[in-house]
């Protein structure tokens, strides 16, 4: 393995001499025929690598609504890794030996770089494959497996419901090596934190795992789906009911059992270190996921030391807010206000839920009646607000949004998580809205993955601080064209934003400063109206998710940095719509080639 690993970096250290040579043969005349083959060409390779990796991966078939090995699992064992990592080694020699980047068109060009950096990326992060939570409250394979049933396994036939009951049964050997992997980072001294098991144990509560009137959630779901299945006799349905419930307690019931034995086991022995400084090269491997996921070399002092001065300027802004609606206190009164007042929040009651839900969903077409002042091109799937499933309320956030299938039968969905209303408070509703639905994710994913002639890694892969960078973007600037009448709505997008500003100190100080828990929940308090609850989730969603929270901020500012320039450079010539249009038809980019895309549009325009 240290052979392989030599020869990728090697060659990984070639690539930059390779394309200043081809870069050099570039400047010379190219027929147009020659250009159009060798980028039909790549994008052929990074079509068949992608559809290669969606092929090893029955949950990715599912996700992107390919009925396909409906009755299997992921393969998420040590071996399977190093076989994948086997194969990015692979495609990475392939794409240098097979395509010549001088005769690629400009779209070509981005992807080939695109796909450069992701394998550069991997192949440096093998290194650090272990470093990272399996389990969390945020994500994992206890929680995303029975989310992936429920939202990615339809049931619209007996060989589908089948299909259904052996994934049931499949998740006992699917937890064995979810078990594998905790433990191998265990000898490593690499411990899951403290907070974990709960989420776990929601999954099987209710029935049959217990003798109740409430069902448990994977239940539920198998019934109501056998249940609307057209045309099968009762015995054929009562034959399938027994069949899930059997493999729910003799698969399901023990495997999540196993695996809580396991972490309960480990917790006795976990320290109150909470920063990834405490593991091995730890600060290395950090400065590493701030790279990754924020896609600029800034370092963790810079990102901090920007926290700090956005902090500043968002609580001068809301100043202006409390003197506008003629508070009388200081911001920590406000603050107080804001999070006990009753009239902020809907009631945690049906009702209350309901109405929210109304709401927001009236936010989302209030501002899809306007796309077209700000956008040229729009998503054509459809987009539906839900609340989150009961199994996952405890440990997710506020709100999120999931991506519509890529042939068309699954919407996007805009989820607000409903467990405490106050959680979700009324003057957030069109910041959230605006992020997770439209103008935010569903407009830069959805439009992503309608994209024609792109290869499909960009259709639907994508990077954090773009995707991120764009939602907190989207929150934004509805503010220059009236939105936010309301001063405690305008307060709502502050807020959210002071969040993100908060999370480039929290984060880095957590993960490179050494900060207690403590420390970060007490900055949290002093400089925000969050409340308690939410300062606890976030603080759990740092530690458990080193840098990614700080991608919010970059990617947002970035955005905003480059219109500034364009508007700058083209002055009445500039067109937010363009430039919005040539954010978001590119897909998923790094902000670097996100910002060689902009300066190239804004040459052509001069031009």
């Amino acid at each position: 393995m240290k052979n392989i690993y030599r020869w990728l970096l090697g060659g990984a250290l070639l690539l930059p001499l390779l394309t200043q040579g081809v870069a050099a043969r570039a400047a010379e005349p190219l027929a147009a025929a020659a250009v159009a083959a060798e980028s039909a060409k790549a994008n052929a390779f990074f079509d068949q690598v992608f559809d290669e990796a969606v092929a090893r991966s029955p949950m990715m078939m599912g996700a992107l609504g390919i009925k396909k090995d409906m009755d299997q699992w992921d393969d998420i064992s040590e071996a399977r890794a190093l076989e994948d990592f086997a194969l990015t080694v692979q495609h990475f020699a392939e794409l240098k030996q097979q395509i010549n980047f001088a005769l690629l068109d400009d779209q070509a060009k981005v992807s080939y770089r695109m796909f450069v950096k992701d394998a550069e990326r991997s192949i440096e992060g093998w290194k650090w494959r272990h470093y990272n939570y399996p389990l969390n409250q945020m994500s994992g394979l206890h929680s995303e497996a029975a989310a992936f049933l429920i939202n990615y396994h339809p049931i619209t036939t007996v060989a589908e419901a089948q299909a259904y009951i052996a994934r049931l049964r499949g998740l006992a050997r699917l937890f064995d090596q979810l078990i594998a992997g905790v433990e191998l980072r265990a000898a490593k001294h690499m411990l899951p934190p403290r907070f974990v098991i709960e989420s776990i144990k929601e999954v099987i509560s209710g029935q049959p795992f217990a003798q109740t009137e409430k069902s448990s959630a994977l239940w539920e779901d198998f019934s109501t789906k056998v249940g609307a299945l057209p045309s099968i006799d009762a015995a054929t349905r009562a034959s399938l009911l027994a069949e899930a419930r059997a493999a729910l307690l003799e698969a399901v019931g023990p495997a999540y059992e196993k695996l809580i034995k396991v972490l309960v086991a480990q917790q006795q022995i976990a320290t109150d270190d909470d920063g990834v400084w405490k593991f091995p090269e730890g600060l290395d491997y950090y400065a590493f996921a701030l790279r990754g996921s924020t896609t600029t070399p800034l370092t963790a002092a810079e990102i901090h030391q920007l926290g700090l001065s956005e902090v500043a300027r968002i609580h001068q802004d809301m100043a202006a807010i409390m003197q506008q609606v003629g508070f009388k206190g200081d911001r920590q009164a406000f603050f107080k206000f804001i999070k006990e007042d009753p009239q902020f929040y809907y009631p945690t009651t049906p009702a209350g839920k309901a109405a929210y839900l109304k709401r927001a969903h009236q936010i989302i077409e209030a501002m899809r009646a306007r796309l077209d002042e700000f956008f040229i091109t729009k998503p054509q799937a459809p987009l539906v607000v839900k609340p989150v499933e009961p199994f996952r309320e405890q440990g997710s956030a506020g709100a999120f949004y999931e991506q519509p299938s890529a042939d068309g039968t699954r919407p996007g969905a805009y989820y607000v998580n409903t467990i405490d209303m106050r959680g979700v408070p009324i003057f957030e509703m069109e910041t959230l809205a605006h992020h997770e639905a439209i103008p935010g994710h569903h407009m830069q994913i959805a439009i992503a993955q309608e994209l024609k002639n792109m290869p499909k890694f960009r259709m639907y892969g994508g990077n954090t601080a773009y995707a991120e960078g764009w939602a907190l973007y989207a929150e934004y600037f509805p503010k220059e064209f009236g939105y936010y009448q309301d001063p405690y709505q305008d307060f709502g997008r502050l807020y959210d934003e002071l969040l993100r500003a908060v999370r480039l100190v929290v984060d880095t100080g957590l993960h490179a400063k050494k900060w207690t828990r403590a420390q970060v929940m007490e900055y949290f308090r002093q400089n925000t109206p969050n409340p308690e609850r939410d300062i606890f989730t976030e603080t759990n969603r740092y530690i458990v998710w080193p840098s990614q929270a700080t991608a919010y901020k970059i990617g947002m500012l970035k955005i905003l940095e480059l219109r500034a320039l364009a508007k700058k450079q083209l002055g009445a010539a500039f067109d937010l719509r363009e430039y919005h249009d040539l954010v978001l038809k590119n897909g998923s980019v790094p902000l670097d080639l996100l910002e060689e895309n902009v300066r190239a549009w804004i040459a052509q325009k001069k031009s």
